[in-house]
């Protein structure tokens, strides 16, 4: 693997900037949604946001996607959505007595899940294929997703009539969970000045693209040469073996609010998240505040919480801190 040369690590800056100015001039506050966008969009990874309505989660990964002159699709996901309506399907053109393949809204660089948890159990289901193996499977045909591609999924945790609660399987192939807070009095105040100014709501010009999909591209690419140590490797293993034996690192008070640690998925995903971090402070190498930093993020989803821990109203981030307080790091 080749150094990462400083001239490399300034275009990257550069880059990512345009980014974060696009952003941040239409989404006010909220700079760890911000990250957890840039960082899953660097990691190849995918994103979900969860919230009450209203916290602009939409319209931060929107603003995300329309920032890289790409395809992008919106998914509003309902009840009596089908899978076909998202991979596509296949349909008989009576001219030619031929079947003619459509590819579904998934075919696209970056695809914004509204509302995944309106979806049938099923229809999620159809896009684990897409989103672990980056391609689908229409009549046996299997037909690759485009590069870069990314999924930005949006769930409200708050209304349960009409939604299904997402499978572990599926919540697992999401790199980072990010819950979005409400925003400062600040922040809530730039909000309704934005209003006023007519930058934001429904008469508000579109965001001009800052990347291309080479950008993207060159970026991941980029990401992937960042060094880490064998010792911060160390470390993002014995984090994540610690989440599977609570009881034995944090005693058995704590221990029994844990059933399921997280899978190496979760290793992947600190070492993934952590180059990512990496190169958006300017750095060629991986720090360990690199894997600390976005920690919730990593394993919130991953932590499956006993009914102890519902009762006691525990939440997984303190289990999270207690794990990396126990784990010494490097």
């Amino acid at each position: 693997m080749s150094t990462i040369e400083a001239a490399e690590l300034a275009e990257a800056r550069r880059l990512l900037s345009a980014v974060e100015a696009t952003f941040s001039s239409r989404i006010a506050g909220q700079e760890q949604v911000r990250t957890a966008l840039i960082t899953t969009l660097l990691a190849e990874g995918h994103l979900l946001l969860e919230s009450v309505p209203g916290l602009a989660k939409t319209l931060a990964a929107s603003t995300l996607a329309h920032s890289v002159s790409a395809d992008f699709a919106r998914i509003q996901c309902t009840p009596d959505l089908l899978p076909s309506d998202i991979i596509g399907t296949q349909l008989y053109d009576p001219r030619t007595h031929e079947f003619d393949t459509q590819l579904g809204p998934v075919h696209a660089n970056i695809v914004l899940l509204d509302e995944v948890n309106r979806a049938s159990a099923k229809t999620q289901s159809a896009m684990l294929e897409a989103m672990q193996e980056r391609q689908t499977s229409i009549a046996g045909v299997v037909h690759p997703l485009p590069e870069p591609f990314m999924v930005l999924a949006t769930q409200n945790p708050v209304e349960e009539e009409g939604t299904y609660v997402l499978p572990e399987a599926q919540m697992d192939r999401f790199l980072l969970k990010e819950v979005v807070d409400y925003p400062s009095l600040t922040d809530e105040i730039a909000v309704l000045d934005r209003v006023a100014a007519g930058t934001l709501g429904p008469h508000a010009k579109d965001v001009h693209p800052v990347l291309t999909t080479e950008d993207v591209v060159r970026l991941q690419r980029l990401t992937e040469r960042v060094y880490v140590d064998a010792a911060i490797r160390d470390y993002i293993v014995r984090l994540v073996h610690a989440t599977r034996h609570v009881a034995d690192v944090l005693g058995p008070d704590q221990g029994r609010y844990v059933e399921l640690g997280a899978s190496p998925r979760g290793s992947i995903a600190f070492f993934q998240v952590a180059r990512a971090l990496a190169v958006q402070a300017g750095r060629n190498h991986v720090i360990p505040e690199d894997v600390r930093r976005l920690r919730y993020g990593v394993l919130r989803h991953r932590l499956h919480l006993s009914f102890e821990a519902l009762a006691d109203r525990v939440r997984p981030e303190e289990i999270i801190d207690a794990v990396f307080d126990a784990v010494p790091s490097p």
